[in-house]
Parts: structure tokens; C-alpha cells; sequence
């Protein structure tokens, strides 16, 4: 579905008054208010193709209604994303859910909606129809050669569909760990997974990056052999210089400082890409800046000062792309939400006086240091980014128009209201 170019005009004539107004006086009283609009124009947030559908857990899932039934609708729904908010550019791929039947046509496909191919992900916390070999005991860290082998060979046939579509880089999320003491030989089951994971690597193209992510639990709690940070960039360290750590916000154990790794990672040149989401208790999948606002900030912060303090490009030289499931929510407005809260705190960062800082910090100024870091918080971007996106030819209050436009009832008209998005 699109909605069409007219409308969308209608929709920021009508706010275009107040808008200006506002932004008039927020951007008097910045010095660099046009650096910043270009930085925000230039952003991107990869959807990821598994999030356009109703999440669910254990306990059930209640599907919204014309969720995307393949690949081709998943991006016509990214593609309407991303001509809402100008901010949604990429869409990530999982296979086997998301296996193109031709390549080159949703290649094109893809350009039509202005949209490129962001990171692959491979899947061995499944067992898909057919598998020969179960990954009940793990993929990469298994006991038997033959079963790490077919997962190997899967991370290498998703290499394979990238290249077709033009993606550089690949997502290695391990579920392997064990429940119980004793299940596991930690260091064995390391070095199994090192020796997998070697394997892959020397299977990618010489421009591509490989992205080695961590989570601390789930669904196995007793031990991850990919559990944290520090045994991913272990891993990414002897891998070589393609492989990199990738964060998962909700992917550490209860208050870790995630700002902190993040500096770390970057400071080492190790720092690959981010998945964005926000948690109360755990893995929880929830809205981006739905429950720590501040914490996103302070990421960001980190990921600001860390990549200028390496000459990087802060659109280009990190993936960015949200994780998250949408258990009640419309999936689409619950995107539009998660990458508005990103650039909102993208922007606050990127108000932040370094110089200021750097003097507080070296003077152990503690009061002056959080004064400059909350002021930069407290301040209400919104007005900013809404002008980013007027710039790159969005809409000034994408749910807004999304839900005038009635796009979610003409979705279920169009593919009916008992619709599963592939993969879930």
C-alpha cells in the first residue's frame, strides 16, 4: 500500500503553520541547527522483516489483521514506513523466513520503494521441515561435527542470498547455551563454536562485516556460549577484522551499563551494529524509549562521542536496525513510535556541548557534567527531527497521517483479517 503523494501534502499543509513557528524559535537557539538536520536526514534504521506481523509469547498471540503474507508485502510495508518517516531506508532479512524466490525482482522490487538490503540473519534456533539434524542441543556448539556443519552450511547459503541482494553484512545470533549444570563443557563448547564460526567467516566477500551477537539468556538459562559482550568480542577478536560485536539492548542481565560497553566497543574498533529496543525486566521487545528514555540517551551519547572521536560516519560506519516484537500493539504504528523515539534521542546527543563536557570532566565537575548531559535530555527535540523528515520529504506526524489514512483497516481489507506474517 502507498498513500498517496497528495495526501501527504495535504497532511503537512495543515501543520505546516505551527510547525514553522516552533521550529523557528527552537533553531534560534541553536548554532548548529542545519549540521544537525543533515545528520538526521542522512539516518537510517533498518526494519527487520520479522517485526512487520504480530509478536506473541508462550502463551499465545493475537495477530492484528493484514499482516504481510511474503517477502514482497513485507516490503511494500517497509517501503510505506520509510515514505512516512524518511528514516526507515533498509529492511534485514531472516532466512529461512524471508527466502526470495527471485532475487533479482525483489531487488527491484526493493528500489521501487527506495529501500536497500541491510544485514542478513541466519536462523539455528529452529529446526525448519526437512532439517535432517536437530538444534535441540545447539547449533554452532554442538557435540557432533555433522549438526555444526549444517548450521555452518546455513550461515553460508544466507551469505549466498545476500550477495544477490546487495547486502553487506551478516547477523549471527546463537541460541546455544545449556539449562543445566553439568549439560555443557563450557570451554568445548567455545572452541566448537569458534571453529563454526571460522568457517562462516572465511565463506564472506571481502567487503562484507559479520556481526557476532550476544545475549545473556533465553531460552537457555543456565549458560550462553555467546552470553555477553566480552564473549563476543573474544570471538570477534579472533575471528579478524570483519567481525564485530553487535549490541542488543535487551539482550544483558538487569542494569547493566550498556552505555559504557558501547564506548568500549567503539574505542576498540569493535563495535559492529545496534538492535534497538526497550525492556522493564529482560528480553521484553518493547517500544524503543517506551521505558528508559534516559538510558537511550546516554547510549547514544556514548555512540556519538566514541564514533566522532574515530572520524566515523554516523549513518554509514554502524548497522542500525530495530528488534522487537509487537505482542498488542499495531506492528507498523509501534515501528513509526521506535524509530521516532531513535532519532529523538539521535538528536539530543547530538546537542550535546563536548567541549563543556570534556572541561567538567577533566576539572571533576560531577554536578557540571550531569547538568549538560540532562539539559540535552530535557530538551525537546521532536520539533527538530519533525523538520528533518519535511526536508527529506516525509510527513511531519507520520501516525498521525498513518492512522487518518486508515491504513491498517485498508490492509485487512486487502489481505484479510486471519493473515501470519512469514516466521512467526
Amino acid at each position: 500500500m502507498r498513500i498517496e503523494k497528495n495526501k501527504l501534502q495535504e497532511h503537512n499543509r495543515s501543520l505546516l503553520a505551527e510547525h514553522e513557528r516552533r521550529y523557528e524559535f527552537f533553531a534560534s537557539g541553536i548554532k548548529n541547527a542545519e549540521s544537525i538536520l543533515q545528520k538526521l536526514i542522512d539516518f537510517q534504521v533498518a526494519i527487520p522483516s520479522w517485526a512487520l506481523g504480530t509478536g506473541g509469547t508462550r502463551f499465545g498471540r493475537f495477530p492484528s489483521g493484514g499482516e504481510p503474507r511474503n517477502l514482497e508485502e513485507k516490503i511494500e510495508d517497509v517501503g510505506l514506513l520509510h515514505s512516512l518517516n524518511r528514516s526507515s531506508g533498509a529492511i534485514s532479512l531472516h532466512i529461512p523466513w524471508d527466502i526470495p524466490k527471485n532475487a533479482a525482482e525483489i531487488k527491484t522490487l526493493a528500489a521501487q520503494y527506495d529501500l536497500r538490503f541491510d544485514a542478513m540473519n541466519s536462523n539455528t534456533f529452529q529446526d525448519q521441515p526437512g532439517q535432517p539434524l536437530t538444534y535441540k542441543f545447539g547449533s554452532m556448539q554442538h557435540v557432533d561435527k555433522s549438526v555444526r556443519k549444517q548450521a555452518v552450511e546455513h550461515n553460508i547459503e544466507v551469505i549466498k542470498h545476500g550477495i544477490d541482494l546487495g547486502s553487506t553484512s551478516l547477523t549471527v545470533w546463537l541460541s546455544d547455551g545449556s539449562c543445566f549444570p553439568g549439560q555443557l563443557n563450557f570451554r568445548k563448547a567455545f572452541q566448537n563454536t569458534l571453529e563454526s564460526l571460522k568457517e562462516v567467516y572465511a565463506a564472506l566477500p571481502a567487503d562484507w562485516k559479520m556481526f557476532v551477537e550476544y545475549k545473556a539468556y533465553e531460552p537457555n538459562f543456565y549458560s550462553t556460549t555467546v552470553g555477553d559482550w566480552g564473549q563476543s568480542l573474544l570471538y570477534a577478536s579472533k575471528l579478524g577484522s570483519k567481525a564485530f560485536t553487535l549490541v542488543d539492548l535487551g539482550h544483558h542481565l538487569p542494569n547493566a551499563n550498556i552505555e559504557q560497553i558501547v564506548a568500549l566497543l567503539l574505542m576498540e574498533g569493535k563495535l559492529g551494529g545496534f538492535h534497538f529496543n526497550d525492556s522493564k525486566y529482560g528480553d521484553d521487545d518493547l517500544t524503543v524509549g517506551s521505558i528508559k528514555p534516559y538510558q537511550l540517551f546516554l547510549i547514544f551519547n556514548e555512540l556519538v562521542d566514541g564514533m566522532d572521536a574515530r572520524a566515523m560516519n554516523h549513518a554509514t560506519d554502524l548497522g542500525w536496525m530495530i528488534d522487537a516484537s509487537h505482542n498488542v500493539k499495531d506492528p507498523l504504528e509501534d515501528l513509526l513510535q521506535s524509530v521516532e523515539a531513535i532519532m529523538i534521542s539521535y538528536a539530543q546527543a547530538l546537542l550535546v556541548d563536548r567541549k563543556k563536557l570534556i572541561d567538567a570532566q577533566q576539572d571533576n565537575d560531577v554536578v557540571t557534567a550531569q547538568e549538560i548531559l540532562q539539559n540535552a535530555f530535557r530538551t525537546d527535540t521532536r520539533t527538530l527531527v519533525a523538520e528533518a523528515r519535511l526536508r527529506a520529504g516525509g510527513a511531519l506526524d507520520p501516525l498521525a497521517i498513518f492512522r487518518k489514512e486508515k491504513v491498517r483497516q485498508a490492509l485487512i481489507k486487502d489481505r484479510g483479517t486471519k493473515t501470519v506474517a512469514t516466521g512467526l
